[in-house]
């Protein structure tokens, strides 16, 4: 018998990225040179299947066509999926160089694979065949999806024309790891030492404690500030040192940007203005080789939203609701700076945007006498994760339990998810400090998917939820518990929307369990709708514990915060549409091929004008820095966030009717019908059909406004 490449290599036998099968990988394991031997290994594995698939002989069924092929590339996928998530969780410069070489080998082949027509007329013939109509309703949305998929990835495209389309998609890869490279390394690459404690009054214990550990780690004397958010926010929200504040934003908005040696930190060579307007141009021409008209059309041909023009009335009706209060808000900042905090209205001491969060906080302590920092006082983070379990288990009728998985990094945590009779459903993964080599934000990544396997058994899913929470601190020698924000709590609510979305999925089809296939401008359905509870007095109350006393919060306290809920949400609201419409314009009405340099920093510059109310600094180059859509799958689809919010908070209004009844919003019942009708089906039918299936009609937006205090 003919031996396989992995019995003739020894090597290949006991890499860490192969061996893991259904299982989970042994990440401390995992060396940059394991990767380039795995993933040529699993894409000729993947390469062989496809070529089974194309043959004649293979009969267009779900059994010979679908099922081997998903096998293949679940292996591909998933290996590569961990070498990315390590490259976001623990970068170092080996691991980016090899990953930076594998990508366009990966690329290429997902490109040829929805290019394949041989492919893509079995998949046709199996939606045609008398085989079809005894699929389960998912297995009939993956074809249905893989067909689409087909015809957005070039399957119908003249053959001449497959190869630059393949090109460009290898190109856009590579491009967006750069830019997110190129963020991270900004990032990283800023320190500012303080060396006199004077200059840092104002600051609360914590943040001097960290900075003051900062330093130490780096062997300087002193406190050191970066740009990971838990450094550089405390020092916007609370310095009394106004030139320590204008220094720290001006290298944060200049990362990445031909103006980041200028202020501090950075080499040109992280300069992503050019990458940005590349992108543009390619991801045009992609949108036009398909037959659309510019890429935003591309981006919504698998979305919720049906056409541009539905797009465009949203953000733009969004904007007229938010304006107003918007502008409310920003006089008021401007007046209370000006009495209160001896600013002038003249040009040269007026507001700026380093002063924003400064003047914000002690405008918020002010009008509700609390600041932020009193609250963060009672969120230690394992309290939170106390409070946000309860949450889940008394909703969903679910368990969670700390389990021993292999993991990446000590600080990070797993568990396992059952049901009430003890059978393990999932697992998942909290990975939640901020530290150098990991990539800023907070996201969650599927790190495996359900599905049924060849012989029966059910895959059960695992997922990733990261975050960037400060770390413990030591202070006198002791460690002291980390505490969080009450926006991150909300942050993390937020999160774990994501990951009940993937782990309690009871969709068999892998391409349409959990989160795969829902479309983009509804996935953050559950995970905001999560976020309300975090506004509930008896979710509040159980998960927090001063840190020092142990105390609950004091009722008084989260009146102050429910009063505050919707403090700024003006401006807020504003900041999040402008920065749909700067993705939006951008992919549906901006001509990258006719542009050069600053075109996209002079895009945000008109609709900062047409929309904004707080102007934009000169020095500013936030686009720069657009992660979101220029590296993390969000292009001309940041839109979703909001479209998503009208989604959640009609949802969650209806926990809030329950409650008039019940006593509670830990309902159950309610809990019951929205796991089923949202997070169990998955991506295994129409999102709009979901939500309907659970509200009983169509979405409206009168909670949003309520919620938000826009109405």
């Amino acid at each position: 018998m003919k031996k396989t490449l992995l019995e003739l290599d020894p090597e290949l036998h006991n890499n860490p990225l192969i061996n893991f099968g259904h299982g989970i990988p042994i990440y401390s394991d995992i060396k940059p040179e394991h990767i380039s031997p795995a993933i040529n290994y699993l894409l000729k594995q993947a390469e062989d299947a496809v070529q089974k698939a194309t043959d004649s002989n293979t009969s267009a069924t779900w059994a010979e066509l679908v099922e081997p092929l998903e096998n293949a590339t679940e292996c591909l996928g998933r290996s590569w999926g961990t070498i990315s998530h390590l490259n976001s969780v623990v970068d170092t410069p080996e691991l980016r160089h090899v990953y930076g070489e594998m990508i366009p080998k990966v690329t290429a082949f997902f490109s040829s694979l929805s290019q394949n027509i041989a492919l893509y007329e079995k998949f046709n013939s199996l939606q045609k065949n008398q085989e079809y109509s005894s699929l389960s309703n998912a297995q009939q949305k993956v074809i249905e999806n893989s067909l689409r998929d087909f015809r957005l990835g070039g399957a119908e495209l003249e053959k001449d024309k497959k190869p630059r389309f393949s090109k460009i998609k290898d190109e856009q890869a590579l491009l967006g790891k750069d830019f997110s490279d190129h963020v991270l390394d900004a990032t990283d690459g800023f320190i500012h030492l303080v060396e006199n404690e004077s200059e840092l009054t104002g600051l609360p214990d914590d943040a001097i404690a960290a900075a003051a550990n900062n330093a130490k780690q780096k062997n300087l004397n002193g406190w050191a500030f970066s740009l990971h958010f838990p450094s550089y926010f405390p020092v916007m929200q609370y310095a009394d040192n106004r030139n320590l504040r204008r220094l720290m934003y001006e290298a944060y908005i200049t990362r990445a940007s031909e103006l980041a040696p200028r202020y501090g930190h950075g080499q040109l060579s992280w300069d992503n203005t050019d990458n940005m307007l590349e992108q543009l141009r390619l991801r045009d021409e992609e949108a036009k080789m398909l037959g659309f008209p510019n890429y935003a059309a591309l981006s919504i041909a698998s979305k919720m939203a049906s056409t541009i023009e539905e797009v465009d009335q949203f953000l733009g009706d969004f904007a007229e609701r938010a304006k107003p209060f918007a502008k409310h808000d920003w006089i008021a900042l401007q007046e209370f700076a000006i009495q209160n905090l001896n600013f002038e209205s003249c040009q040269n001491d007026s507001l700026q945007p380093w002063d924003i969060p400064y003047v914000s906080e002690k405008l918020k302590q002010e009008r509700f006498a609390f600041s932020e920092n009193e609250v963060k006082q009672y969120f230690p983070l394992a309290k939170v994760l106390e409070g946000l379990f309860r949450v889940v288990q008394s909703v969903f009728s679910i368990k969670i339990r700390p389990t021993v998985l292999p993991t990446w990094h000590p600080d990070v945590q797993s568990f396992s998810v059952s049901n009430l009779q003890n059978e393990v459903l999932a697992y998942f993964y909290l990975d939640p400090y901020a530290r150098s080599g990991k990539r800023g934000g907070a996201w969650m990544d599927d790190a495996r998917g359900r599905r049924q396997l060849p012989n029966g058994d059910i895959q059960i899913p695992i997922a990733y939820l990261v975050c960037n929470f400060p770390p413990p601190l030591t202070i006198d020698g002791q460690i002291r518990p980390p505490t969080i924000s009450h926006d991150d709590v909300i942050t993390l609510f937020h999160e774990s929307g994501h990951g009940l979305h993937h782990l309690l999925t009871k969709v068999n089809a892998l391409g349409v369990s959990g989160i795969n296939g829902v479309e983009w401008d509804a996935v953050e359905l559950p995970s905001q709708f999560m976020e309300n509870f975090c506004w509930e007095w008896e979710v509040i109350e159980s998960m927090t514990s001063h840190v020092e006393t142990g105390k609950s919060i004091p009722h008084e306290l989260f009146n102050k915060m429910l009063k505050a809920k919707n403090f700024q949400n003006g401006l807020g609201t504003l900041r999040q549409i402008v920065l749909s419409l700067t993705d939006w314009r951008l992919h549906s009405r901006f001509n990258a091929n006719t542009a050069h340099n600053q075109a996209v920093l002079n895009l945000t510059r008109e609709i900062g004008s047409e929309f904004n109310v707080i102007p934009q600094p000169e020095i500013s180059r936030w686009p720069n820095s657009f992660s979101h859509i220029f590296s993390g799958g969000y292009a001309a689809g940041y839109y979703s966030y909001k479209w998503a919010e009208v989604l959640s908070a009609d949802a969650y209004s209806a926990f809030e009717e329950a409650s008039i009844q019940t006593g509670t919003v830990l309902d159950s019942h309610m809990g019951g019908r929205f796991r089923m009708e949202i997070l169990e089906v998955g991506g295994s039918r129409p999102a709009a059909e979901s939500f309907q299936a659970f509200r009983g009609r169509k979405p409206k937006i009168d909670a949003l406004l309520k919620h938000g205090g826009l109405l």
